[in-house]
């Protein structure tokens, strides 16, 4: 059975930063795979 779109993005999982794996808020087109601390932290 195919799911909405809408369906779809409600079912996926939080962002998880791949550095320490906090979780955090996605933002509109932000690309970001890591949280702010750690992208600081790299900077």
């Amino acid at each position: 059975m195919i799911q909405s779109s809408k369906e779809f993005f409600q079912n996926l999982p939080p962002k998880e930063c791949t550095k320490c794996g906090e979780v955090f808020e996605e933002m509109a087109e932000c690309y970001y795979h890591q949280c702010d601390k750690c992208v600081s932290e790299i900077r």
